[in-house]
């Protein structure tokens, strides 16, 4: 057992409290809340009993480790099963953990950077931040279910809004006249029906729907690149302001992080993977809006874009998102609605002609139509999804085919017509 830091100082820094490093009772059998990255179980467990303020500052501390890094964090709790326990562990049990070698087992035994996680907890309180981890039923089931998930949030706000689905709506920062009118309009559609929207609270793109969706009346929740107690940029403070009483602002950050040029790409992954899908409005060559759109591929969710004029350099993103196929091209919010089979319809109670089909269909076609999109699906992936026996559901899709409803490609691929 290491004798090493965090012994003399309680966690909630008042006396009579437990330190990290003390022993402490945890039950053997707790199940783990922290899985290898991409295990399916990471984003189905959470364990309630993890959820003290002891284990939070514990982990907030693990965060503040030079040289650690979330993935050595998420890999040192998938082995150790808890904050507290890693800062218990010995130099041997640290270095049986994939990942941590030497170095970085000597930066967590030598850590005693006591007044840092001290001042985390207060500037926290001073502007109302909440931290919430993986392990709590506040944290994000979209976001738990990411190949890389963040070891925690530090949250301003009710971020509770995005709990029954959100759309991302992101793009370059230097737009056009046009893409900031699509942007709050797609914004404000969006809120209209009940999705609020995720962005990165940076100039043009993002700004335009944050506002757009505020305006409307709707929730917005802002992914910052820097900590919540140093909103960038300074101009989108009072924006910031007003999603916290409409929405939510969230960073994995320190809280005085001050914005850094590799916390934008990785903070991309946090906008789209707390959302059903990602819409790029506009985007040059190259831009933070590509990578978003990237990371929402990588964890399996849907990407739109909006085109653009082909002799403007900010449509050139977008546009080639589309001509890839990477990306469904949408012209107004019913498009984008109608690929997530979501209503179509706002308070009126009409149903889209999607959903007309649908409720027309039963047995095998209904199960075979419901399992099917915009995007190809092979047949034996259909067998898998639906139950279907291979030859029930080439007879069904073929059916489907002659009535309209489906259509089949090369290599027994099939998608909605």
């Amino acid at each position: 057992m290491s004798t090493h830091r965090l012994t003399e100082r309680s966690v909630g820094n008042r006396k009579g409290e437990i330190g990290w490093g003390d022993r402490l009772s945890v039950d053997p059998e707790l199940g783990a809340a922290w899985h290898e990255p991409g295990d399916e179980a990471f984003g189905r467990q959470i364990n309630p009993a993890l959820d003290t303020p002891q284990q939070r500052r514990a982990l907030v501390a693990l965060s503040l480790v030079p040289g650690l890094g979330a993935a050595r964090i998420r890999a040192l709790l998938a082995y150790l099963r808890s904050p507290v326990a890693v800062w218990k562990a010995g130099r041997t049990q640290l270095e049986s953990v994939p990942g941590v070698g030497p170095s970085v087992s000597e930066a967590i035994l030598t850590f005693d950077d006591h007044d840092a996680v001290d001042r985390q907890m207060r500037r926290a309180e001073a502007i109302g931040a909440v931290l919430i981890t993986p392990w709590d039923d506040a944290f994000p089931d979209r976001l738990r279910q990411i190949y890389d998930p963040p070891v925690f949030l530090w949250v301003r706000g009710d971020l509770s809004c995005i709990h029954r689905g959100a759309i991302a709506v992101v793009g370059t920062r230097r737009c056009t006249d046009y893409g900031r009118q699509q942007a709050a309009r797609f914004a404000a559609e969006l809120v209209r029906h009940g999705l609020p929207v995720v962005s990165g609270l940076a100039y043009g793109v993002d700004t335009a729907a944050h506002r757009g969706a505020l305006e409307a009346g709707g929730q917005t929740v802002a992914v910052l690149g820097s900590g919540l107690g140093c909103v960038y940029p300074g101009a989108n403070r009072s924006l910031a302001r007003a999603m916290v009483k409409n929405g939510a602002v969230v960073s994995e950050y320190p809280i005085d992080a001050e914005p850094d040029p590799r916390y934008f790409p990785e903070r991309n992954r946090v906008v789209s993977g707390l959302t059903l899908g990602t819409l790029v409005v506009e985007s040059h060559r190259e831009g933070g809006a590509l990578i978003t759109a990237r990371m929402a591929l990588e964890q399996n969710r849907e990407v739109f874009a909006v085109p653009g004029p082909i002799t403007t350099s900010a449509s050139e993103g977008t546009n080639a998102l589309i001509r890839r196929g990477e990306a469904k091209l949408v012209a107004d919010v019913d498009d984008l609605l109608a690929e997530l089979r979501l209503p179509t319809a706002d308070t009126t109670g009409q149903v889209t002609p999607e959903q007309d089909v649908a409720t027309s269909l039963d047995g095998d076609a209904r199960r075979l139509y419901d399992a099917l999109g915009s995007k190809p699906v092979h047949l034996d992936e259909l067998c898998q999804t639906t139950g279907c026996s291979p030859s029930d559901a080439l007879v069904a899709l073929l059916r489907l085919e002659f009535d309209g409803h489906v259509r089949q490609l090369a290599g027994k691929q099939f998608r909605r017509a």
